[in-house]
């Protein structure tokens, strides 16, 4: 069942836009955006019903005003810059909330900011809601196949980012001739996949695949052209990821340029349930 209104809590790049697009296809109300300075594009607001931005570290007015907004439904959308968040500056009750996590990652971090919210009675969604045309089933999605040696680094690169995944470090995986050259920490999948590729040399392959019980509420496996655009200049030949639980942002762009460029996309089945597209 479709909600009457949603909040998307805004980041950096396609994501975002393609979020909005799908929830006013599917009949959403009331669409409200919450922009982060120097992240969130602006016609995105200006797509809006409702907008308002603010500085990454300025929790209380964000909670405020996401109070006074009167959206009973949210999702996270967009990537924030890593680099970013160690150049803000943190309110107190920001400040707080860090305090009090033993270890800080994706999932304990938005974690705590879910917890918050839920409290005056927002509920955030899988953010993979409304995506339905950019998560993508099992199956080749490029012209050419892996080969039998992309396959075999396929494989053993789904079995390392699926076990990653259980200590919460990442998602990705830069493996070549079964040595895994990268994984993806909090430097996120671009400089992940840079740092693999400068240590294996040309026809490495990517992996990117969220563990059993990944919270799909936020940090999602998501890739697009840009993501495709980095394979190129790191010489990686192959792409593997989640068939029903990666968002594939860009799709007919991001699979034109593989086919470009001769990188091989693959949608693998790893046996966990597909991520929801409707609350």
């Amino acid at each position: 069942m479709d909600c009457n209104d949603l909040l998307i809590v805004a980041g950096k790049g396609l994501y975002p836009r393609e979020l909005l697009n799908g929830a006013r296809a599917a009949g959403v109300g009331r669409i409200g955006v919450l922009a982060f300075r120097g992240q969130t594009d602006r016609a995105l607001c200006a797509d809006a019903d409702v907008s308002a931005r603010f500085g990454i570290g300025e929790f209380s007015r964000v909670h405020a005003w996401v109070g006074a907004s009167g959206f009973r439904n949210a999702i996270f959308a967009g990537q924030i810059s890593p680099f970013a968040l160690f150049a803000t500056r943190f309110d107190a009750e920001a400040r707080h909330l860090l305090s009090q996590l033993k270890s800080k990652s994706a999932h304990s971090i938005f974690g705590a900011i879910i917890k918050v919210y839920e409290q005056d009675g927002v509920k955030f969604l899988p953010a993979s809601c409304y995506m339905d045309g950019s998560i993508p089933a099992a199956g080749l999605l490029t012209r050419r196949a892996p080969d039998e040696r992309e396959n075999a680094d396929i494989a053993r690169g789904v079995d390392a980012a699926l076990a990653l995944g259980k200590v919460d470090v990442g998602q990705t995986v830069v493996i070549k001739d079964g040595m895994v050259l990268a994984v993806e920490a909090f430097e996120g999948t671009n400089a992940a996949v840079k740092r693999g590729a400068s240590l294996g040399g040309r026809s490495a392959v990517v992996v990117k695949a969220a563990r059993e019980g990944h919270d799909m509420r936020f940090d999602i496996p998501v890739v697009g052209p840009d993501t495709i655009r980095r394979l190129r200049r790191s010489h990686v030949t192959a792409l593997a990821i989640q068939a029903g639980r990666t968002i594939l942002l860009g799709r007919e762009k991001a699979i034109a340029l593989a086919n470009e460029y001769g990188i091989a996309i693959v949608a693998i089945d790893s046996g966990l349930p597909p991520a929801p597209l409707r609350p």
